[in-house]
């Protein structure tokens, strides 16, 4: 049984709803759209979309919200939804697929559109069919029966028939009031009008399948079969129509309209609070980090006996002054707990934490942690400057409640791990009298007469007053880049107090101050949470070379990418993120060459796009149009259709002087994307040339 349980149970704020309030967009024409996305809802969905649904996707204005979209339309319907695998999805398209394959060889239309494909997409396998196909006194005629089925808000047991009307094209589906028993036989010189005659006559050539002809429902066909069953038709007409999404609640659809530019639709009802803290610490071996935790006020679990389950996804990114993406990032956390360790953590918080490497830049933070099992979603931004290497400064300063020493993750990139010893901090630096606390700051870049002569003093205020001041000489500190220093709190009374950290020069002129309020309870306990931290496995790990080389290269810092791109690729040469960084780093810098022969060892990835996209465009550049076809021609049938990759393929082909297949490339780039002012001219040059 599953069951769901949340730790610790707090009140949760709902997302604000004033974007409800937006006007709706005018629908699109289907004809409007995308062919696969057009496709997609009138052609793989037709069947089973809702009409709130197919209004809204209509009024969805680029193919990213179409794709997230799509996504949230099958979450909607994914019976498990804590696994990567879809089984209503998979189940779906399998079911396309068999029609499309045994349906419709009579017709001249695809197995999807035949009666008997709309209702086996509908409804699935049957659970026994009956053939009558060669019989001399009735049409072709062919009986499903389906039970079990009432959650869906049908019968719990129902025949559908289909069959071939006047013994010509394909099976239709049978009607008892439009077409009556009448319908089914050949040869029949009755009065037509007469369901009773009818009905006589077919008892006597098929007693079994009379009642069918008048009721599908079994039971309820009256005893003389005079009437036609007014229910059958009801069922065959609206009922097995709506079956597909008797349980679909589709109301996420609207929600996704209001709030698309925020979060996928199923997580917007469901914001909880939270607290964070950022760190920038500037790591002797590998540079500089950005620690993060988050604290969500609960976490849910989803239970399944004795396991206990959550299933995390965390998204983020950093945006420089111009709002361009430096650096996006996702983990994917499943948590699965037995009894025992979830009683251990029932009134416990959560806290996560992460961290990444950043190169040098002032930039905005931007992190939002869901948990897919409860549809849960927190989320904060706060700035961030990452200073150089060679920049005199002051790091913010972090308190912790508690410090482990000589972890044995020493050796690990690992978030709040600074210097060999693991921090515990707190995101609202609250502390117990019973605590030590423990600061800890750098300081980097300092001039060598600061280093020999200043000062730092560390000072506890409260209300303006100082409550305890500690001095320490910068050249007496072993580690200006990792200064610990530990207080107990026994003395100091309960009360909010700020901590300032202040760098003195040799004259005892104060250089900078950084500041951090915190306070000590009267409560004799408080909320720890559990931490669940990942770590990079070591400084000097290839992967944080390709992060690093990675953001130089969106920051399109050519130069400063190459080396360190290099470094990733030369110590892991089969890894393909790090090959495309490359090639691209090397395409930025115009060398086409080299671009393509990194590429070209790659081309037969499936997965990833960027490749062939590479090597078309280089090949372009590099004089090389037919070979830039190829390349353009292989993208677009393995991925699909690119209205970038549809113009670069028509410049090619008018390279080549081929200006019919220019033509029609630009046609087709065109009435994806009409607002093409250039294409537009290019078209019409074309056309004059013709």
């Amino acid at each position: 049984m599953k069951k769901a349980v949340s730790i610790p149970l707090t009140v949760f704020i709902l997302l604000s709803a004033l974007a409800l309030g937006q006007a709706p967009q005018k629908p699109l024409a289907p004809k409007e759209l995308e062919p696969k996305y057009r496709a997609w809802l009138e052609e793989e969905v037709v069947y089973i979309v809702t009409p709130k649904e197919r209004d809204v996707f209509l009024q969805l204005r680029s193919n990213r919200e179409r794709d997230i979209f799509i996504d949230a339309f099958w979450k909607q319907r994914d019976p498990t939804p804590n696994t990567p695998q879809n089984e209503f999805k998979d189940k779906h398209y399998e079911r396309i697929r068999y029609v499309n394959q045994y349906f419709g060889k009579d017709s001249p239309q695809p197995g999807w559109k035949t009666d008997m494909g709309r209702v086996y997409i509908m409804l699935g396998e049957p659970k026994q069919i009956e053939r009558y196909e060669n019989q001399s006194d009735i049409y072709p005629l062919i009986v499903w029966f389906f039970e079990g089925m009432a959650e869906y808000g049908l019968p719990n047991a129902f025949y559908v028939m289909f069959f071939k009307k006047y013994n010509a094209g394909e099976y239709i589906l049978y009607s008892p009031i439009r077409d009556g028993p009448q319908g089914l036989m050949a040869h029949y010189a009755g009065d037509q009008t007469s369901y009773a005659d009818a009905y006589r006559e077919l008892r006597y050539r098929h007693p079994q399948l009379a009642p069918l002809s008048i009721s599908l429902i079994p039971g309820e066909a009256p005893a003389g079969g005079a009437t036609p069953s007014m229910s059958s038709d009801i069922l065959i007409a609206s009922k097995i129509p709506k079956a597909p999404t008797y349980k679909v609640r589709d109301s996420y659809a609207e929600k996704l309209l209001a709030y698309k530019d925020i979060v996928e639709v199923d997580y917007t009802a469901n914001y909880i609070e939270s607290d964070f803290r950022v760190f920038v610490y500037q790591d002797p071996r590998a540079g500089a980090f950005i620690h993060y935790l988050l604290e969500p006020s609960r976490l849910s679990f989803d239970q399944y006996g004795d396991r206990f389950v959550a299933n995390l996804e965390i998204d983020g990114n950093i945006t420089d002054g111009q709002g361009r993406f430096v650096y996006q990032f996702d983990r994917r956390v499943p948590i699965e707990m037995n009894s025992r360790q979830i009683a251990s953590i029932r009134d416990k918080l959560f806290s996560f934490q992460d961290l990444f490497p950043v190169v040098p830049g002032d930039y905005k933070l931007s992190v939002i942690l869901k948990n897919t099992v409860s549809k849960e979603f927190t989320t904060f931004e706060c700035p961030i400057r990452i200073p150089g290497p060679a920049t005199a400064w002051m790091s913010p300063v972090l308190l912790a409640n508690r410090a482990e020493p000589d972890t044995k993750f020493s050796t690990q990139v690992k978030p709040f791990l600074f210097g060999g010893a693991q921090l515990r901090p707190s995101p609202r630096n609250d502390f117990l009298q019973s605590d030590t606390m423990t600061v800890f700051l750098q300081l980097n870049g300092l001039a060598p007469e600061l280093r020999g002569a200043g000062t730092l003093e560390l000072a506890f205020v409260r209300e303006g007053e100082r409550a305890r001041t500690v001095s320490r000489r910068l050249s007496e500190i072993p580690d200006l880049r990792n200064i610990v220093e530990s207080f107990a709190l026994a003395d100091m009374s309960p009360a909010y107090y700020t901590l300032e950290a202040t760098l003195f020069d040799g004259a005892g002129k104060p250089v900078v101050t950084e500041k951090a309020p915190f306070y000590i309870t009267h409560l004799p306990a408080l909320n720890r949470p559990w931490v669940l931290s990942l770590p990079f496995p070591s400084a000097d790990s290839p992967e944080i070379a390709y992060i690093r080389g990675r953001q130089r290269l969106n920051r399109q810092e050519f130069g400063d990418a190459l080396p360190v791109l290099e470094s990733a690729f030369r110590r892991v040469p089969a890894e393909p993120r790090y090959a495309l960084a490359l090639a691209r780093t090397h395409f930025g810098m115009k060398d086409y060459v080299r671009a393509r022969q990194i590429a070209q060892a790659f081309v037969d990835d499936q997965n990833e796009s960027g490749f062939l996209l590479l090597l078309g465009q280089s090949c372009q550049v590099l004089g090389e149009p037919a070979d830039a076809v190829s390349f353009y021609k292989s993208y677009l049938t393995r991925f699909g259709t690119n209205v970038s990759v549809l113009n670069a393929l028509g410049d090619c082909h008018t390279a080549l002087g081929q200006n019919e297949e220019a033509l029609d490339v630009l046609q087709k780039s065109l009435e994806i994307e009409p607002n093409q002012p250039k294409v537009k001219a290019a078209i019409a040059t074309l056309k004059e040339k013709k």
